[in-house]
This record gives structure tokens, sequence and C-alpha cells, in this order.
């Protein structure tokens, strides 16, 4: 019987593709305007931003290729991204003086509606209920 799976690229992972695109570019943008102008006032939280931009250009451009490389590299770079709302959303919470200006991922992504949190959820339930695009079906021998 066929994979009636959707692959990666296609359907509703077009709109997560678009999704993540938005915040590789919001957060990407956003970290290198702060970076540049403001690195004084709290570089970590702005260096954090950063990393969270290329998080996020790294899922949006392997999500978009769809292949089974590039499904693996995606699956990793959601992992950290989860790993990393996590982690620095707990980090801001217990330490707020570490966070004198918001991250992207601090306070679990309440600067940006809890989206940063739901994301990567969404991202692993899309890659593990989708197939690669080279992935034509069952092998046959």
């Amino acid at each position: 019987m066929a994979d009636r799976r959707t692959q990666t690229n296609s359907g509703p992972g077009r709109v997560l593709v678009a999704v993540y695109g938005v915040f590789a570019l919001a957060a990407t943008a956003r970290a290198g305007v702060q970076l540049a102008t403001r690195f004084a006032e709290a570089p970590v939280a702005y260096l954090l931003s950063a990393v969270a931009g290329v998080v996020y250009i790294l899922a949006t451009v392997t999500l978009a290729r769809g292949t089974r490389g590039s499904r693996r590299l995606a699956r990793v770079a959601i992992l950290v991204e989860l790993a990393g709302v996590l982690a620095i959303g707990t980090w801001s919470l217990f330490d707020p003086e570490a966070f004198p200006r918001a991250t992207v991922w601090s306070g679990y992504g309440s600067g940006y509606g809890y989206v940063p949190l739901v994301l990567p959820v969404l991202g692993l339930l899309w890659l593990s209920r989708s197939r690669p695009t080279d992935d034509t079906g069952p092998r046959t021998a």
C-alpha cells in the first residue's frame, strides 16, 4: 500500500515553512540591529536572539527542502530550538536580571505570543507525520 503522508514541504508544511521563515527574518534582523547598536546593554540576550535567528534559518531551509537528509537536519535544529526555548525561558524566569532585554526565547517566547514555544512542537509533529520529497513510496526488492 502506498504511503499517503504528505511531503514535508507541501500542504500544511508550506505554512510551517512560512512561519519559520518569518521568525528567521524577524529574529535575525532584530538581533542584527541590537548587536550593532546596543550590544553593551544586554550582550547575552542579543547574542541568544542571534542564535535563535540562525536556528530558525536552518529550520526554514531544511524544512523547505524536505529531502531525507534535510529532514534529519531539520529535526536537530528543531530539537535545539525546543531546548533553547525551554532553557532560556526557564532561566529568564528564575534570573530576570540576566536578561535586561528580552530575547526571542525569554519568557518562553512571551514577547512573540508564545509562538517560539509552540512552533518546535508543531515542527516535530509535522516531521513525524510527513514524508521526505525523495521518498516515492514503498521500495521494491
